[in-house]
Parts: C-alpha cells; sequence; structure tokens
C-alpha cells in the first residue's frame, strides 16, 4: 500500500531535508519513526524534492509504501507521537500503487519572507532575512511580471547544481506583496533548480534598493550567465510552501 503524506517542518536544526552520512535531516527523522512503526523494518520515503539546510516547509510531500493496515487518521497520530515538535505530519492518505512524489508534481509554491527595518528581530531571525533600509515595492513587482512564464532560468541557477538536460521551467506566479515591514515573495512554477528561489529573491531584493532596474531580469534571463544576476538570498527566510498534484 502506498502513502502520502504531508509534512510541515522548521529546518532551522537541520542539515537538510535529504539523508547525509554527516548531519541531522528531515528525512532521517521520519524515517526513523516509521521504523518504529514498522518494528525495526527499514521503510525508504521519497519527497517532493530536497529543501537545504536551514530552509522551512509549510506542506512538503512524501509517499512511502507500507504493508500495514493503520486508518488514515491514526497514521497522522502515531508519526506525530514519535517525530520531534519541529517536524509535525499534516496528513496522510491512501494513493494509488503507482503515485510518485516527485515525478508527479504538477507544480509548486515557494514563499520568501524579508524584514526591512535597521534592527535584529529576535523573535523572526530563523524565520526571514533582515534587509537594513527601505525596498522599493513597485519596482520589485514590475520584476516579478518579467519573471512569469516560461524561461531558461539558467542564470538563476546555483553553479553546482548538477542538472543535466534542459534548464527550462514555467513560473505560472511570481508575486512580490509588503505588509508593513515584512516583504513576503511567492513563486508558483512547473519546478525549480537549485538555489533558483533564493537567487531570485537576491536579485529582486537588489532591485527594491535601487542597485538594478526591474528591466534588467530579462537581460538576466537571457544571458544564462549565473554571474549576471543577484547574491544569493540567505535560507532562512525560505519556505517550500505547498505541492500540487492531479
Amino acid at each position: 500500500m502506498r502513502m502520502l503524506a504531508i509534512v510541515s517542518y522548521d529546518g532551522t536544526a537541520y542539515a537538510g531535508y535529504q539523508v547525509q552520512p554527516n548531519g541531522m535531516t528531515i528525512q532521517a527523522k521520519i524515517e526513523q519513526a516509521l521504523a518504529k512503526i514498522h518494528k525495526g523494518q527499514d521503510i525508504r520515503i521519497t519527497a517532493s524534492g530536497r529543501t537545504d539546510s536551514g530552509v522551512h516547509a509549510i506542506g512538503q510531500a512524501f509517499h512511502f509504501d507500507t504493508n500495514l493496515t493503520i486508518p488514515e487518521d491514526n497514521w497522522k497520530r502515531a508519526l506525530n507521537a514519535l517525530l520531534p515538535k519541529d517536524i509535525q505530519i499534516k496528513s496522510v492518505q491512501c494513493v494509488s500503487d503507482d503515485f510518485h512524489a516527485r515525478f508527479d508534481v504538477k507544480a509548486k509554491t515557494y514563499q520568501y519572507y524579508v524584514w526591512s527595518t535597521e534592527d535584529n528581530h529576535l523573535f523572526q531571525r530563523n524565520y526571514s532575512y533582515l534587509v537594513r533600509g527601505s525596498l522599493d515595492l513597485n519596482a520589485m513587482q514590475q520584476a516579478c511580471a518579467m519573471i512569469e512564464g516560461e524561461h531558461d532560468f539558467t542564470a538563476f541557477c546555483s553553479a553546482n547544481d548538477g542538472v543535466k538536460g534542459t534548464k527550462v521551467r514555467t513560473i505560472y506566479r511570481a508575486t512580490c506583496e509588503q505588509k508593513e515591514d515584512q516583504y513576503i515573495f511567492t513563486f508558483t512554477g512547473s519546478g525549480f533548480l537549485y538555489n533558483m528561489v533564493r537567487i531570485l529573491v537576491g536579485t529582486l531584493i537588489e532591485i527594491g534598493k535601487g542597485k538594478r532596474k526591474p528591466e534588467e531580469i530579462q537581460k538576466i534571463i537571457k544571458s544564462k550567465d549565473r554571474a549576471q544576476a543577484g547574491k544569493t538570498a540567505p535560507p532562512q527566510g525560505l519556505f517550500l510552501a505547498s505541492v500540487t498534484y492531479e
């Protein structure tokens, strides 16, 4: 039986999602909990994708196979009873045996949070990026509109991405909104390259600071040159908000 689970996590204390030889990860914690439920049997989970060290998730998705017949709601309670408080299963449901949490993704939504204040925000330091000084919301919104559509995002991909094949992705929605001193960047797309959202945000912040003009986004995309884009924004402001399937 194949199960699909939605999980939220605070990535502050973890070396990312994916299991690593050295460092505590989200995947390892979930698989440890599943092993206890399965009396020591190794259960591997497959997620919609990886998140880096310090990155958070509101709605990450993963699947796993089991021979246990447990009601869906009981899966949620059993896993949450075994997981640390910074990892929380939101739902578990039975899916078809050919469902794949990674390959069946139709869209993902990421959000990135920025605080624009002069002083450090003590209680947001692990969940947002502090940018001192004001940002031009209108300029960033203009640039967001140019990000939407199908493009080759090579310029917004980390040099050590390791992707073989096309770097063309479709961004269905790119927005920036302001709530007092907080700016929220939202990106929904068919898929994302390694560090793509963080590089997009770093570039948009430079536009917001007046260091670049909004129309430079088009030039950067056409260049396919990582050196033409802005700095990579730090991980703590990034959240995987949701994953969409058929």
